[in-house]
């Protein structure tokens, strides 16, 4: 089976895997901590730092290429896609320490790419990372079962005892544990990303499931995850679980089932609602859009952040008030001057919509270059052959659905959910354009 447009592969003995059988586990283990951030940030860092020893003193020894050269090119144009705009907003920034600290900080996240690109660039890599990765969502999902039948998260008490064992401390602390109001798993109360976090990553559970056990297998353990994405209580998560399940149910089952799944899950969430308090005090904001002047109080502030998105593009149309630098802008321009935001004290910290925000802190140069990465993208996917799509699916799908611009979204500039994006560019890229010719997928690891 071979890429198209894709660099052969070494001989065998001489495979590009042959040194990389830790890059799975530290993929894996870099996902399985961002309940702890500090020691994932540790991770994606420390993995950052290997890949250019190990590019260097292969170099200097004249072995085989670590990353086959269409995978390289794409994880590398994917990253200047994401980090350039960073680095053009930095000049004239409003906070400029900040700005340039950002884009020197996120260097990192090219050699990083490349290592999960080479995680799931051979089929027996790729067996255990994406086979690693349906286990760590699903048992993400079970988390948030037991939670919501017991009220704990057993993933996060773990961490959080081995924390207090640590440091005589927990991950969170009681006010922020207290001031929860949805299901939080096994990201903790202080963290209440976790609708978001499961809706992106579902795919690599679903179509797995999907093309392992068929439909009905597909369509049981959606509507697991679905329970607990609803009580997460995240609107944004709502529409890109929706989105991941219409983009893998349409092929399975047609429009016509499909609807009728819809209809059932429909029925299913009116019942979690008339359950669920969280629940019932989200619909009621969200009906607020239907009353005179509560369409902001709908989108929980969203309207004057947006308000106040505008008035930095307006301002800073080329290249936008600097990477992460939204809070520093927002007093000057926040339309309510500050009285009474939705979401309570202090400034918006970013946009909470992926065009507003590129547009905001990189301006117009940040869009072109987003723009242009996407397109590189679908160029990508447009050449490949069917098995390579066929490879590349979960992540195609996940990175879809993850920056789908008719949505809310967390901050793609943040350390962490830039460190999502850039872990799903990684295993496209290398998923898409891996090694393949002449690696059999009973040969271990190309070897």
């Amino acid at each position: 089976m071979t890429n198209s447009g894709t660099d052969a592969a070494p001989a065998a003995g001489a495979g590009p895997a042959a040194g990389w059988r830790w890059a799975p586990a530290w993929v894996l283990a870099y996902v399985a901590m961002w309940p702890a951030p500090g020691i994932a940030e540790g991770l994606l860092s420390l993995g950052a730092l290997l890949v250019l020893a190990k590019s260097v003193a292969g170099r200097l020894r004249r072995e085989a290429p670590l990353l086959d050269g269409a995978a390289w090119r794409l994880a590398s144009a994917l990253f200047l896609a994401y980090w350039l705009p960073q680095l053009l907003s930095a000049p004239d920034a409003i906070d400029g320490g900040r700005a340039w600290g950002k884009a020197a900080l996120g260097l990192r996240y090219l050699p990083f790419a490349w290592l999960v690109a080479m995680a799931v660039a051979t089929p027996p890599l790729r067996r255990l990372t994406f086979g690693g990765l349906a286990v760590i969502v699903a048992a993400w999902f079970a988390d948030g079962l037991l939670q919501a039948l017991s009220g704990t998260s057993a993933w996060f008490w773990s961490l959080d005892q081995l924390k207090w064992a640590i440091s005589g401390h927990g991950l969170c602390t009681p006010a922020e544990v207290a001031a929860a109001d949805r299901l939080s798993g096994f990201l903790g109360p202080c963290n209440l990303k976790l609708g978001q976090v499961l809706a992106s990553m579902s795919p690599f559970l679903l179509l797995p499931v999907q093309r392992r056990w068929g439909a009905w297998a597909w369509l049981a353990v959606a509507a697991l995850a679905g329970i607990v994405i609803v009580l997460a209580g995240s609107r944004a998560s709502w529409i890109t679980y929706a989105l991941v399940l219409l983009l893998s149910g349409w092929p399975l089952l047609g429009w016509k089932r499909l609807l009728a799944v819809a209809v059932v899950a429909a029925l299913g969430l009116a019942g979690l609602v008339a359950v669920s308090p969280q629940l019932q005090q989200r619909v009621q904001r969200t009906t607020l859009a239907f009353a005179d002047g509560g369409m902001d109080q709908a989108l929980s502030g969203r309207g004057q952040i947006w308000g106040a998105a505008a008035c930095m593009i307006a301002g800073h149309p080329v290249n936008g008030v600097g990477a992460r630098g939204f809070r520093e802008a927002f007093p000057a321009c926040d339309p309510l001057h500050g009285s009474g935001p939705a979401w309570g004290e202090g400034p918006a910290l970013h946009a909470h919509q992926l065009v507003l925000e590129i547009l905001s802190e990189t301006g117009i140069l940040g869009l072109l270059l987003w723009l242009s990465g996407a397109w590189l993208a679908w160029r990508a996917w447009h050449r490949a052959d069917a098995a390579a799509r066929e490879r590349a699916r979960p992540t195609m799908l996940a990175l879809v659905v993850t920056v789908f611009p008719f949505n809310t979204h967390l901050a793609f500039h943040s350390s962490f959910w830039g460190g999502v994006l850039m872990l799903l560019a990684g295993l496209y890229a290398g998923a898409l354009k891996g090694w393949s010719a002449g690696i059999r997928d009973d040969q271990p690891f190309g070897c």
